[in-house]
């Protein structure tokens, strides 16, 4: 009589597959990669909080964070599908959605919600603002949209753009400014909190009050319009998981930054967490929630674009991003 209920126990245990033992196979988490846009950094740290915390894991993802090389940028690997998503620059969506062959890519959150660059000189140089670039030297990157944002902001300010020397940036960061040249475009958060850390004092002209159109979203995430289309579940869950690790940023900025310093251990504490600092409150700065774009900006910086002869055609707001997975 036991041997027949210990078998009729067996039997149900088969047919319900639960509640008697091991009976089901762990679900495998879904892997995908993300793409940065440079080296990480604290405008990284609300993904790398999701990554040391388990958020991605929690919504059963595994996501590989990858450099894009020297080659390449996020915008052409996600379009080109070797990444699921990546961090770029609302730029970079606008050049790639008005090529002559449009990359497949659409913006899905900003990772900060007012644009932290700006230019700086040394606090001794008397350069304040772009009528003073006049005679002087800037040193960049030499793109076509850096000399288009220069020469809009000097002709505001009646400056002749003709009058400066541009020349490349030698890669030493600020202390170019004591090496021959004066002006320099730089992020708030990262180069020039590390030298006025290391005890250089600065003017600091920030770029979106120059121009209102200036205040774009850099760096913004992005995927690929075929995830939007064919996998918005993948999507919603990693967004669900990089939203949660910005939150955190914001509320805990010192804990963040030690989290950020596992994957760079190179940087010292100090600065990572003053850097941090003045990104958290940056990050959803104005806005009723992290990540969150408007319209209003990404009309305004492809109407500045378009108007410089950046592009060669409008494309609407509606095309080039969309709220829905952060709401």
């Amino acid at each position: 009589m036991k041997r027949w209920i210990s078998g009729m126990i067996a039997v149900a245990c088969l047919l319900t597959m639960s509640g008697c033992g091991n009976s089901s196979e762990p679900t495998e988490n879904k892997e995908v990669t993300l793409v940065l846009d440079y080296v990480p950094n604290t405008n990284h740290t609300g993904i790398y909080v999701a990554q040391d915390l388990g958020y991605f894991e929690d919504e059963g993802l595994t996501v590989n964070i990858i450099e894009p090389g020297d080659n390449n940028t996020s915008a052409a690997l996600v379009a080109a599908g070797k990444g699921e998503f990546g961090v770029s620059y609302q730029e970079d969506v606008t050049y790639a959605l008005t090529a002559e062959e449009p990359m497949p890519i659409k913006a899905i959150a900003t990772v900060i919600q007012h644009n932290t660059s700006g230019f700086v000189t040394l606090k001794d140089s008397g350069i304040t603002s772009p009528k003073d670039f006049e005679g002087k030297v800037y040193a960049g990157w030499q793109s076509l949209s850096e000399e288009a944002v220069i020469k809009a902001v000097m002709k505001e300010a009646n400056a002749d753009f003709s009058k400066l020397t541009m020349v490349g940036a030698d890669g030493s960061g600020l202390s170019q400014l004591n090496n021959g040249v004066d002006i320099l475009w730089e992020f708030k958060g990262w180069a020039i909190t590390k030298a006025e850390m290391e005890g250089m004092e600065f003017n600091y002209i920030p770029l979106n009050t120059l121009d209102e159109r200036l205040d774009y979203y850099t760096p913004v995430i992005i995927t690929n319009i075929d995830m939007i289309e064919n996998d918005p579940e993948t999507v919603q869950k990693f967004m669900n998981a990089v939203k949660k690790g910005y939150e955190y940023a914001i509320e805990h900025p010192d804990e963040s930054a030690e989290i950020l310093q596992k994957y760079i251990p190179e940087y010292d504490i100090d600065f990572l967490k003053k850097s941090q600092a003045y990104l958290s409150a940056e990050y959803a700065k104005d806005a009723d929630s992290w990540g969150v774009m408007k319209d209003s900006v990404w009309d305004g910086y492809t109407e500045f674009m378009y108007e410089n002869g950046l592009i060669n055609q409008k494309i609407t707001a509606s095309d080039q991003y969309t709220n829905e997975f952060i709401q």
